[in-house]
């Protein structure tokens, strides 16, 4: 494999990681790139009962399992990074972000993740729960599923939890580390283990950000 090559599966991996990085893409790498995603996308719906929009990418790495009746449903304009495990029922809103190593299980109820929320790395989302009842082991325990509910605008930081039964309002923000067992107010940031109220998004200063950046070229190219 030639040098260009390697470049161009380095750039590939580099965009499975950090998906982001795809809609920001300088026009030279749209071409490849687009149609590596059309490739990796066609080929998903060919073996699992998945809808994807468009305006979407998903890592090759990830890892995305729906049976019939456990449909995973992608929104426009959706980033799935690389080693996500999503097993169905889930639908993701408008330009939802998966970090790597999400995992989303919807167990029977399924996950519904509203427009704009962001997912950070290792966070991990399980609409469905096991008995603790003291009469029999645990692998004959029955299992229970409510379903989660995440609202538009939400921040899940780094290797957070949120268990079955839960709904996250919009504009929420759940701190990394935080485990979450019940439901978080609108405009809420909570924390801790359990996650408990800290804040009030609405009361921290305004960004005033006005500007972009520019993204790097990553290919090798001048």
């Amino acid at each position: 494999m030639d040098l260009q090559a390697q470049r161009r599966q380095q750039h590939k991996l580099r965009l499975s990681w950090m998906p982001w990085l795809y809609f920001v893409l300088k026009p030279r790498h749209h071409e490849w790139a687009h149609a590596w995603q059309r490739e990796v996308q066609d080929r998903l719906r060919e073996l699992e009962t998945v809808e994807i929009a468009e305006g979407c990418f998903v890592a090759p790495e990830a890892r995305i399992f729906a049976e019939p009746g456990r449909t995973v449903r992608i929104g426009p304009g959706c980033s799935i990074a690389a080693d996500v495990f999503m097993h169905g029922p889930v639908e993701l809103g408008p330009h939802v972000s998966l970090n790597a190593r999400v995992s989303l299980d919807g167990g029977v109820a399924g996950i519904r993740i509203g427009e704009g929320t962001r997912i950070a790395s290792g966070a991990t989302l399980y609409a469905f729960d096991h008995g603790l009842a003291p009469d029999r082991p645990v692998r004959g325990q029955p299992v229970t599923s409510k379903g989660i509910v995440i609202g538009q605008d939400v921040w899940v930081g780094a290797n957070a939890g949120i268990t079955d039964g839960v709904t996250v309002g919009d504009h929420a923000v759940v701190g990394m580390g935080a485990i979450v067992t019940r439901d978080v107010p609108p405009w809420a940031i909570v924390g801790g283990s359990p996650a408990r109220l800290l804040g009030d998004r609405r009361q921290r200063p305004r960004s005033g950000i006005t500007g972009g950046w520019e993204p790097p070229d990553t290919e090798g190219n001048p």
